[in-house]
This record gives structure tokens, sequence and C-alpha cells, in this order.
């Protein structure tokens, strides 16, 4: 049940269109801090999500969202961090983009690939009560990730 929720959510995000809509209601006010503190530029989405545009290199920026909601596994709590890097023309993703995708998997310490419908994300699970340096560390994983494969697969497009 839960990854159904979760599965859902995701998608949900990953058709959302990220603007500066207000939310500050909604959203995690530690998060708000902590991003503030390391002087990470955001907007707050509709449902509290904290969307950021990180310079990554030589120019490049990518889209990095971090979760406001928090999943709750037993007595661990949950926060996500995640960031597109490819977006497939068809509603599917490519057989060969996928297992490649879980190629990288094995490669990484911490996060994974995920598809949703037809975006390739990569997601950083990180304690909810993560310190300031954490959550940057988590972020900065998941940007340097997500442009990689940006880069590698697209041929240096710089479009998420």
């Amino acid at each position: 049940m839960l990854k159904v929720v979760l599965t859902t959510a995701t998608i949900a995000l990953a058709l959302s269109v990220p603007g500066p809509v207000r939310a500050d209601t909604n959203a995690d006010p530690v998060v708000k801090a902590q991003l503030e503190s390391k002087g990470i530029k955001f907007t707050i989405d509709k449902d509290g999500d904290f969307d950021i545009v990180y310079n990554v290199h030589d120019g490049r920026t990518q889209l990095a969202y971090v979760r406001t909601a928090i999943s709750d596994y037993g007595t661990l709590r949950i926060r996500e961090i995640w960031s597109p890097g490819y977006k497939s023309d068809s509603e599917e993703m490519p057989a060969l983009i996928a297992n490649s995708l879980l190629d990288k998997n094995h490669e990484t310490k911490l996060g994974a690939w995920e598809s949703q419908r037809n975006y390739a994300v990569f997601v950083v699970k990180i304690p909810a009560d993560a310190n300031a340096e954490q959550l940057l560390d988590a972020i900065e994983l998941a940007v340097n990730s997500a442009d990689g494969v940006e880069e590698e697969l697209t041929g240096k497009k710089d479009e998420l």
C-alpha cells in the first residue's frame, strides 16, 4: 500500500510544473531554514516541496526537489530528494535506458534511479531529521548523478 501511495505521489510531482506558487504554510520550516542557511535558492510548489535549480558545472544547471512529505517505515522517517536525469519521448521508459540505469544503481553509494512514467529520476532517501550539511550532500549527490546521466544520454543537452 505504501508503495502505491509513494508511486502515485511521485508521478504527480513528476508531472507537475514547478513554479513560484507560494505554499509556505505547507513547506517544512526546518528544511526551509536549512536551505536558506546554505544559501540555496528555491521556490515552494503547491505541495510544499522545495524546487531548486542547482548550478552543477560549466554553466549547467539541474533541477532538484526536496520533498516536504515524510515517509514512515517502522521507526524510520524518510525524506526524499529527487532530480530528473532523462525524459523519454514516449510514455514508457525505453528498455535499453532502463537497463542502463539499473546498472548505474549498483555503482551508487546512496540513492537510486527510478522510472516515473517517461522520466528517469535519481532519488536519494535520507533521515527526515538530517542536518543542513547532510541535506546539502544529498542534494548534490542527486543533481550530480542526474546531470551526469542527462549529459550522457542526451548528447550534452541541459533541459532538466
